[in-house]
């Protein structure tokens, strides 16, 4: 395989605190081949300039995305407005319920970044309703992880090729 021009590279952005978004944040990046790993306290005004697409992976909490996730979005969103529009992107939800909640609030961000979604958005949920439950770490199904590594080849399949 070739190496992706950096100004197609896709960047996977993950925060995860019981394993599951970080699990598939990096099948997602296995599937994609030559794509950027980064967890969303690591995440640089650069790298998202650099960056040709995004795949945003986060629980939700609170009905909300995760708080680091949302931190990052509010240390980058400024300083990369109207130098990122048009680019491709697409999520991945860890839900205890239903995922809507975070899914909205980055939706709201990318139409702001005026990204363009390229895929539908890919919410999983563990059921998680206990407290106990809630915090335990996840164990992501073998076909989850399929999916997730599938997303991520088509990802950065189509940006190498110039579609997105």
């Amino acid at each position: 395989m070739h190496e992706t021009p950096p100004d197609r590279r896709l960047l996977i952005i993950w925060h995860s605190r019981t394993g599951a978004s970080e699990a598939m944040a990096r099948a997602a990046a296995e599937g994609a081949g030559d794509a950027l790993l980064l967890r969303a306290d690591a995440v640089s005004e650069d790298a998202l300039l650099e960056a040709g697409g995004y795949l945003f992976v986060c629980p939700e909490n609170l009905a909300g995305m995760s708080g680091l996730m949302k931190e990052m979005f509010d240390r980058s969103y400024y300083p990369v407005l109207g130098r990122i529009e048009g680019r491709p992107y697409a999520t991945v939800i860890a839900a205890g319920s239903d995922g809507e909640g975070a899914q909205r609030q980055i939706d709201r961000i990318a139409t702001g970044w005026r990204l363009k979604r390229v895929a539908d958005s890919m919410i999983v949920n563990f059921a998680a309703q206990t407290p106990e439950a809630i915090a335990a770490p996840k164990v992501v199904t073998a076909k989850v992880l399929k999916q997730c590594r599938e997303l991520g080849s088509a990802l950065g399949e189509g940006m190498r090729l110039g579609i997105f």
